[in-house]
Formats: C-alpha cells, structure tokens, sequence
C-alpha cells in the first residue's frame, strides 16, 4: 500500500487490521516521508519514486503482489504495474492523482500555501513554516466530512513535518507533480486487472476522472458517495472491502 504526498504510510491505520485478515500487508513510507530517510536533495519525481517501490518489491522477493495505493500512491501503483507487466497479480487505484493542479482544489488554504511552496523564492520559507494548524486545513480540504481526519494521525503527521529539512523534499515533490500528469500515458501498458475508485467528492473532475478511464486497459469503476480524497481514513471499512473483493475476482 502506497501513500500520497504530506502523508505517510499512516493513513492506512484503520484499512491495515481489516486487510491483514486476508492478507500479508506491506505498507511503507516513500523515502524522504514518514519516519524514512529523508533525502532533503534527492528527486521526489515520478520515474524515481517509481524504481524506489520496484526496489522494496525486490529486496523483499514480493512475486505477483497487488498494488493498492491512495492519490499519488495510486499513480505509482498503475506506473509500476505497466513496467512489471505479469509480475503483478491486480492494481487498486482509489482517486489517482495524475492531473494539476490537484491538492491546490483541497480549498483556499490549500491552493495560497502550495502555490507559495512552489514559487521560486519564497517557497522554502514556506516550506519550512509549516504547522500543526496549517497542514490540518489542508488535510481536511481532503475530506468530505473533515471530522474524519484522526487528531493522533495530525500530530504524527505534524511531528514529521517538524523534522529538518522535511519541506525541502515536500516542495521538490511539489515542483514534480508534471511527471506524475505524464505518467498517465503509460498506463496503456497494463496487464493486470485494475480497479479505479473514485471519492464521489474527490478533486479530480470529470474529464480527469474520464482521461484515467480511458488510458487504463478495461477497468472496473467504483465511485464512493460522500467520500473525499482520503477514502482510506474516511471510507476504511469499504476501502478493504474493494481490495478484498478485487482479489477474489
């Protein structure tokens, strides 16, 4: 299980004990998120952090595995399985993230400050300013009912943001979400059966919901109802249920 960006292998906290009832469970933090090296000068782009998840998969000796992953982790999950073609038993995709602006639609928060991490200036003073207060409204930006964002899980996710040089690799992912649009034309090269879901109020729009649809070979389609961005802490019980369901198919 993959996560997104400004998250970490966390948001699976609830989806985890429903899996690990059917399943080995790998979830991890992308190198230079979490509690993982950080990397603060290394490429967060696509292509990199793509060979970073085939490397876990390898050094583990994981055969055939199926890749579940959240927003970005989703995109990664579908580029991934192109490349490895047979080597990968099914993908589930819950709201890819290969569009723009993306996380900048959360609200208004959410599009000032990633706007600001971005820009060529002020963008590390930004970066590196970053609060408890801050990242939880742009977290809920991600719910429909941000009452669903578990307060521990924003102090964990707030403590990692506290470690130095944390916003440099953030805000190099950021200037790198071009490379996770353009992931989208490899999709083609799938294989393995994929399951697309879709939070009814995710930030995707139609049309991008309808350009992964289209580049994905035969996908099964799920839309969750009042469901946001982070449907594995807002929908947990369904999110394992899809996964399940998926590999009994």
């Amino acid at each position: 299980m993959t996560h997104t960006v400004r998250t970490q292998l966390d948001i699976f906290q609830f989806v985890i004990p429903l899996l690990s009832r059917h399943f080995t469970v790998y979830a991890l933090d992308l190198p230079g998120f979490g509690w993982s090296d950080l990397l603060p000068e290394g490429p967060k782009d696509e292509p990199t952090l793509r060979a970073q998840l085939k490397a876990f998969l390898q050094v583990l000796g994981l055969r055939r595995p199926i890749l579940a992953g959240e927003s970005i982790g989703a995109t990664l999950s579908l580029s991934l399985a192109a490349e490895l073609g047979d080597g990968v038993d099914r993908v589930v995709a819950f709201n890819t993230y290969d569009y723009l602006p993306g996380l900048e639609r959360a609200n208004l928060l959410a599009s000032i400050i990633i706007k600001s991490v971005r820009a060529p200036l002020i963008g590390p003073i930004f970066a590196s300013t970053e609060n408890r207060s801050i990242t939880g409204g742009i977290i809920r930006g991600g719910f429909h009912d941000p009452k669903k964002l578990p307060d521990d899980l924003l102090d964990e996710i707030s403590r990692v943001g506290m470690r130095r040089d944390y916003g440099k690799g953030m805000r190099r992912l950021l200037k790198a979400l071009p490379s996770f649009v353009a992931a989208r034309q490899r999709y083609g090269k799938i294989k393995a059966p994929v399951t697309l879901v879709w939070g009814e109020n995710d930030w995707s729009s139609k049309e991008d919901r309808a350009g992964v649809e289209r580049s994905v070979p035969a996908p099964k389609v799920i839309t969750l109802a009042n469901t946001g961005h982070f449907s594995a802490l807002e929908r947990p019980q369904d999110w394992a249920s899809i996964v399940i369901a998926a590999a009994q198919n």
